[in-house]
């Protein structure tokens, strides 16, 4: 197993460049499913999801060729229907295909995804949606068998409460559903855009692009010609650097970003006392004399993302005073503060409340395990600013969506190196 080595103190400075993001190439990659021509993806990030993705479609019977950061899928061979178990318990976005599964060949099986580390995150949802399209679903030895022979039909769709993945798995059943779609409450995060967007450069005519209200008209089961894209960057990635950068209090520059995803985390940083340069792809963090204290509550975007909630626990360590971040969107997600408190970190939870008591150069190097993707990062920013070593174990979770990680903060100046326990 692996571990991360990472010696405190270190300046940093320079320019990270970001990514693909990996949750807008998920879906992505599941939407080809749907197509019956050769499709190449450029940006795409070379990490561990990614990889599982693609060896997905390649057990549905599609072939694929990667080269430096571009995928060329050929879905037209696709002939299997089932999502086996082994590869749904490592990644629980292989849930991603069943909406096109079902949608090209009226018959799917998909592996229920198992709990994971940050809570349960039921599919109940996406399974809601489909039957309101005429899917019949049964749940049948630990597997979603869905069958439409038919087809399914275009319905209202009605989420009671924002679901990415669902709204995902709704769009790409829609595209070649017979008949009108209307999608009421859909997640509007950027990788849900980047989606409906390559659908509609395809033919399908999709209407409140970027709203909670999409209405989609199905192909009745003709499948789509997709065009080439590149993956948006990942605004996740992007400001795991940017708290880097501030963590540090040096300036770095992080380019290859669509500054309007980042606007959340900039607010935030800037109630922190920090600077913000953007550019058209860029932003640059500036140093501050005073690291000022925040409240955070997590929710769905465009409002503050809960996959940036663990990196700003660890900034918040290094802030002059008291901050509370709040988690509304998932239970079990500050697994980490036990981990932070292992490096000298003052938090203290309450429910779904974190308050943690920021004071400068109180963190000290340890041993320290990684607990879930984000959590992790956590652990790397902490011990940036942490005196002495710090090793961080278990990180095949950041493996999961990190691509280049200690290459990347090598380059800039921290003293991280990769080592096999």
């Amino acid at each position: 197993m692996k571990y991360l080595k990472i010696i405190g103190k270190n300046k940093i400075s320079g320019e990270v460049i970001i990514s693909g993001a990996k949750n807008a190439a998920l879906p992505l990659i599941a939407c080809t499913i749907l197509a019956k021509n050769e499709i190449s993806i450029g940006n795409l990030p070379d990490v561990v999801d990614i990889n599982t993705f693609l060896k997905l479609i390649d057990k549905l019977g599609g072939t694929f060729q990667k080269n430096e950061g571009r995928v060329t899928i050929n879905p037209s061979t696709i002939n299997k229907t089932t999502a086996t178990y082994d590869i749904v318990k490592t990644m629980r976005a292989s849930i991603l295909v069943l909406g096109p599964i079902l949608a090209r060949f009226g018959y799917c099986e998909v592996s229920l995804p198992g709990g994971c580390a940050i809570g349960q995150r039921p599919v109940d949802l996406h399974l809601k949606a489909l039957e309101a399209m005429g899917a019949k679903i049964v749940i049948n030895h630990g597997y979603i068998e869905a069958s439409a022979p038919d087809g399914l039909k275009g319905a209202k769709i009605v989420f009671d409460k924002v679901t990415v993945g669902g709204t995902e798995n709704t769009i790409m059943a829609a595209a070649l559903a017979k008949g009108e779609t209307t999608i009421i409450n859909a997640a509007k995060e950027p990788e849900i855009v980047q989606l409906c967007e390559v659908l509609a450069n395809s033919g399908v005519k999709i209407e409140g692009i970027g709203s909670s209200k999409l209405i989609i008209q199905g192909s009745n089961k003709e499948l789509l010609e997709i065009k080439d894209f590149d993956v948006i960057p990942d605004r996740i990635e992007a400001g795991t650097y940017m708290c880097a950068a501030a963590i540090t209090n040096e300036k770095l520059k992080i380019s290859k970003v669509i500054p309007l995803h980042l606007e959340s985390i900039i607010s935030k940083l800037e109630e922190m006392n920090f600077q913000v340069l953007q550019d058209e792809d860029s932003v640059t963090i500036l140093p501050t004399d005073e690291i000022k204290p925040v409240n955070i509550v997590t929710t769905e975007y465009p409002g503050f993302p809960t996959d940036m909630q663990a990196q700003f626990m660890a900034l918040a360590t290094q802030a002059n005073g008291v901050s509370t971040i709040d988690e509304r969107l998932f239970e079990n997600r500050f697994m980490h503060v036990s981990e932070l408190l292992r490096l000298g970190a003052d938090i203290h939870v309450n429910g779904n409340t974190a308050t943690i008591n920021g004071k400068a150069n109180t963190l000290k190097g340890s041993d320290v395990m990684a607990t879930d993707l984000r959590a992790s990062s956590a652990l790397v920013l902490a011990a940036l600013v942490a005196q002495g070593e710090t090793n961080i174990h278990r990180i095949y979770h950041l493996d999961r969506g990190y691509e280049d990680l200690e290459g990347k903060l090598t380059k800039i100046g921290a003293e991280v190196k990769r080592f096999t326990e």
